[in-house]
């Protein structure tokens, strides 16, 4: 066993919290379960960082190259000598990263939760859900098996429904849990067979063996893998492509983005959550812990590189048009993984080559701390205005300076404005697509640009634009549980981008000397310049130029408010093509044939029951009479056949 089994207690102390409040927190931990669930996770956290520490600076590195440990291994189902389902936890610099950013920002909406949800009656219900939640994500990350991974896959998926369903009496949050469930348990079932076909032909769910086996040329399973076709594809690529369907599920990539918008009716600091550095970047991690396998098929690449650089790009002309505050963030998040996933994409595997991989994770660090700091901003505005609409916001600073001035430089850091972390990760990205794609290298500089200028339209709309009549309350704009957080992940966005994560995080373990060219620089930060400059003469003050623009724009400008009516596509090919074309003949099939014929069955057999039961009458006369009555039919049968 590892010297680093102790880091069992990092996902378990989450486990037991959730057990304890969700068994015993309504009743004996109704006021304190607040103080409980930080507790754990800031236990959880510590041993995190000391992890993080010990890996990185002390027994990780092995010749310069940092190695896979396994930390603990438990074989669970052993299906023959060569294949088991290991419950594991195996450490490398993508999970030793994971884990760090998980329970960090998990104890930053732990803490930030005890002022927002304070007064809720479900406050213990709620707690409960975050710590599963947070336990089914740690263990996601630290799986050391392909089938382990998706188990914890799943859970997420399911503590996820929990949170964004919490208040269950509104029918628009309840239907925003079912959708977010359903569309993911469609793409994780592409995850599945996807799992299946690696396994089959590798001979193993371990993951370090699966990558060896299948990206060795000389290797039997490499082989067969690429020599079996279905359509005129090979079976890795086949595999690939359905794993990545999983992770463009749960990242929330185009055509499977529809649930994460209306995810928003969670409460505020779920948001953060979910769509800051756990759920959304599950599938990035996926593809990342995969990597080498993905870095030998040209196909499941270019899918991810066009996947993620039309994703990103959609989701940012979205959220130029949006008014509500977290669906303006919502489709940032699916444009930044999208930066996240074409990264990986253009990547090639190992040395300078894996420049995409390292800018790829180094995007999700650095997207953690500033998509965080926006959402529990948003919060502590809607807790403070009771408004998601930025039409009726404005004017905020002065009644906010600590949530003004949070959000301001999580607004920079997203714009890719030096020396904020944003713009040290996506310099990353920018010069592996410049090197490697150049149309890709100028939609990432677009969307970047559209990036700054929505962020900053959204910005200027909240605390600037115009002054409106809000009364100071109580607690100003919030509680010190709610300022802290937004104070300690604002000092993280600002100090997060001077992270050697290059020597750290890459695609074959050695460390990557540092690629900051101010030369290249300039042009995406002139675009992102310009895009803050616009939003500033557009929105800063109260004026009729927006209107204007959106006129002159017309139908476009209403195809993207409307999120180019992908929902209404979906609800017609569901509702029109599969309940009314499918599901409605199933049901008449269904009711009058199947339930048709049985219920012929049972008519049947009722009226044939009426007919004979008489011949159970219970009368012994009766009876006498049948007897001698069958006396005399065998003695004629008797005599018929013998005369």
């Amino acid at each position: 066993m590892s010297h680093y089994s102790y880091i069992v207690f990092v996902p378990l102390l989450p486990l037991v919290t959730f057990l304890i409040l969700g068994l015993f927190g309504r009743k004996y931990f109704k006021i304190h379960s607040g103080s409980v669930g930080v507790v754990s996770l800031l236990i959880s956290t510590i041993l995190s960082f000391y992890t993080a520490y010990q890996y990185f600076f002390i027994d990780g590195k092995t010749n310069a190259v940092f190695q896979n440990i396994i930390a603990l291994k438990y074989t669970w189902l052993q299906f023959s000598p060569n294949v088991s389902i290991d419950m594991g936890i195996l450490l490398d610099p993508i999970s030793v990263m994971m884990i760090v950013i998980v329970s960090f920002i998990s104890l930053m909406v732990h803490i930030f939760s005890l002022g927002y949800m304070k007064g809720e009656e479900r406050l213990a219900t709620y707690y409960a859900f975050l710590s599963l939640f947070t336990f089914s994500m740690l263990g996601l990350v630290l799986s050391s098996n392909i089938f382990q991974i998706y188990m914890f896959w799943e859970l997420v998926g399911i503590s996820s429904f929990l949170l964004i369903g919490f208040f269950f009496e509104k029918p628009s949050a309840v239907a925003a849990s079912k959708k977010a469930f359903i569309v993911t348990r469609f793409a994780d079932f592409g995850f599945l067979v996807g799992i299946l076909i690696l396994a089959f032909y590798s001979g193993t769910l371990d993951f370090r063996r699966l990558i060896e086996r299948l990206t060795s040329v000389q290797s039997t399973e490499f082989i067969q893998i690429t020599s079996a076709t279905f359509l005129g594809v090979s079976m890795l690529t086949w595999g690939l492509i359905l794993v990545f369907i999983g992770g463009a599920g749960k990242s929330a990539m185009f055509p499977l983005h529809i649930w994460l918008p209306d995810a928003m009716e969670g409460p505020t600091p779920v948001s953060a959550l979910i769509h800051a550095a756990t759920m959304v970047v599950a599938g990035v991690y996926l593809v990342a812990r995969l990597f080498p396998v993905f870095s030998i098929d040209l196909t499941a690449l270019q899918i991810v590189t066009w996947v993620g650089s039309f994703s990103a790009l959609f989701a940012a002309v979205i959220a130029c048009t949006q008014t509500d505050i977290k669906r303006v963030l919502a489709f940032s998040t699916i444009s930044q993984i999208g930066f996240m996933m074409f990264s990986l994409g253009v990547s090639k595997y190992g040395g300078e080559n894996g420049l995409g991989f390292t800018g790829s994770m180094f995007h999700l660090f650095t997207h953690a701390f500033f998509k965080s700091l926006l959402f529990l901003g948003a919060g502590a505005v809607i807790h403070f205005a009771h408004s998601n609409d930025i039409k009726e916001l404005g004017g905020l600073r002065k009644l906010m300076p600590v949530t003004h001035i949070s959000f301001l430089i999580a607004c920079l850091a997203i714009a890719g404005i030096p020396p904020f972390s944003g713009f040290f990760s996506k310099e990353d990205i920018l010069l592996a697509t410049y090197q490697s794609n150049k149309l890709i290298y100028g939609i990432a500089v677009l969307t970047s640009g559209l990036t700054a200028f929505y962020m900053f339209r959204l910005y200027y709309s909240i605390f600037w634009n115009k002054e409106i009549r809000i009364q100071e309350t109580p607690h100003g704009e919030g509680t010190f549980s709610m300022k802290a957080p937004l104070i300690i992940l604002s000092i993280c966005t600002v100090l997060a981008g001077f992270v050697p994560i290059s020597s750290w995080v890459t695609s074959d373990g050695a460390p990557l000397k540092s690629h900051i060219n101010v030369g290249f620089s300039a042009f995406p930060v002139l675009m992102a310049a310009a895009g803050i400059l616009l939003a500033t003469y557009l929105y800063k003050t109260q004026n009729s130029r927006p209107q204007a623009i959106a006129s002159a724009l017309g139908s476009l400008y209403r195809a993207a408010y409307k999120k180019f009516y992908i929902d209404e596509v979906y609800l017609f090919i569901t509702k029109k093509i599969i309940f009314n074309g499918i599901g409605r003949p199933a049901a008449w099939i269904d009711k009058n044939i199947v339930d048709g014929f049985m219920n012929l069955l049972a008519t049947a057999t009722a009226k044939l029951s009426a007919m004979i039961k008489g011949l159970q009458s219970g009368k012994v006369q009766n009876y006498a009479l049948y007897f001698f009555g069958g006396i005399i039919g065998l003695a004629l049968l008797f005599i018929y056949v013998f005369k």
